[in-house]
């Protein structure tokens, strides 16, 4: 039986995978661009890419609480879960009764290694390097500014949560055009308004997700930032690192038009 090393070092054996459940939404996606129609059978309450899968594969709840049950019941060859995504605990549960194979992504070439190896995990990798092939395509022709622009970038809201130096998401502002205003920060860390103010960034981008912000939340942080570009950003742009990628590169040149029109 064929083994693979996931992105945590650690090998699974698996035979061509005929029941997959995937416990991450990009990767979901990312699953469905690779032709596994029939391959996978469960999938999570986020997992709302492809919107088809969406509504009729059987979902298996939560990235942060997935039902054990239901996936003991569905029986599957494969589990396709991620470090940060998904809870420890659950993912060492399940690797105890079927193969799980863990993806760590927090800049794009590592996001490019994962589609790669689960290409070759799938048993679809020509599909996947030619994806991978369309993706640093689109990158290569991407036009940014020549002035980069300081940003902050909130995910959460109550307390707020910004996106520090070792995330996948400032891997993206980087190759959006944009410079981190907290690359000294690590991870997701808790921040408040006056921290905000104190880094002198030029843009807040405040994400559709997780925490899903809206419109009057923007016009609540102008009153506390009036030197500041408030804009609300498209989260599945920056921080899912599946196929959603070919769509990023367009999405940026988009963002930077919208900002240069904001008064």
């Amino acid at each position: 039986m064929p083994s693979y090393t996931d992105q945590l070092k650690r090998t699974i054996a698996v035979n061509k995978p005929k029941r997959i459940i995937s416990l991450v939404p990009s990767q979901t996606e990312l699953l469905f661009d690779l032709g596994l129609e029939a391959e996978v059978i469960g999938i999570t309450k986020f997992c709302v890419h492809p919107e088809k899968w969406f509504r009729q594969k059987q979902r298996i709840g939560g990235t942060k609480n997935v039902s054990i049950e239901k996936i003991k019941s569905l029986n599957p060859d494969l589990i396709i879960a991620n470090k940060e995504e998904n809870v420890r605990e659950q993912v060492e549960e399940l690797a105890m009764r079927f193969p799980v194979w863990t993806s760590d992504v927090n800049t794009l070439n590592e996001a490019f290694r994962m589609i790669e190896d689960i290409g070759e995990l799938v048993q679809k990798k020509e599909k996947a390097k030619e994806l991978i092939t369309q993706i640093r395509s689109k990158f290569g022709q991407l036009r940014l500014p020549k002035n980069i622009a300081k940003a902050a970038y909130l995910i959460w809201k109550d307390p707020y949560m910004t996106a520090g130096g070792d995330t996948f998401i400032n891997d993206m502002l980087s190759h959006a055009g944009f410079k981190n205003a907290c690359n000294d920060k690590r991870r997701y860390p808790l921040i408040t308004i006056e921290e905000l103010r104190k880094t002198d960034c030029e843009l807040l981008f405040l994400s559709s997700e997780p925490y899903p912000f809206k419109q009057f939340h923007m016009e609540e942080l102008q009153q506390h930032l009036p030197q500041t570009k408030i804009c609300l950003v498209d989260g599945e742009m920056f921080s899912w690192y599946g196929s959603r990628l070919l769509y990023a590169p367009a999405y940026f040149e988009s963002l930077h038009h919208q900002i240069n029109a904001k008064v």
